[in-house]
């Protein structure tokens, strides 16, 4: 199994930057996409971006030219924001698919609160 651990969320003003940071441990190998979501109050958790363990990304449109996502090695993966704005306010989770061999597992972080306002 894997386990993720969040960091970097707090509060800050519109057009402010945060680096959010998701650390795995465990069994790491099995790591084959990591991903940042985020869910604001009464609304369902979306996709932010994700990485491959081969370096590719995808970033959903709100994010793209604002947020960055990138990893440091196979343990930790971080989320660049620029430019926030108060709809960015949400719990930001981190997610990693893992494959041992066929089959698949969906492991989750416990979240980090981001809130932009004035």
């Amino acid at each position: 199994q894997v386990q993720l651990v969040e960091s970097g969320g707090g509060l800050v003003q519109p057009g402010s930057s945060l680096r959010l940071s998701c650390v795995a441990s465990g069994s790491t190998f099995s790591i084959k996409v990591t991903g940042w979501y985020r869910q604001a109050p009464g609304k369902l958790r979306e996709l932010v971006a994700t990485i491959t363990s081969d370096g590719i990304t995808n970033n959903a449109d709100f994010a793209r030219g604002r947020f960055t996502i990138s990893r440091s090695n196979a343990h930790t993966v971080f989320l660049q924001m620029n430019s926030l704005r108060p709809e960015d306010t949400a719990v930001y989770y981190c997610h990693a698919g893992c494959f041992y061999g066929t089959r698949y597992e969906s492991n989750w972080g416990q979240g980090t609160q981001v809130t932009v306002s004035p």
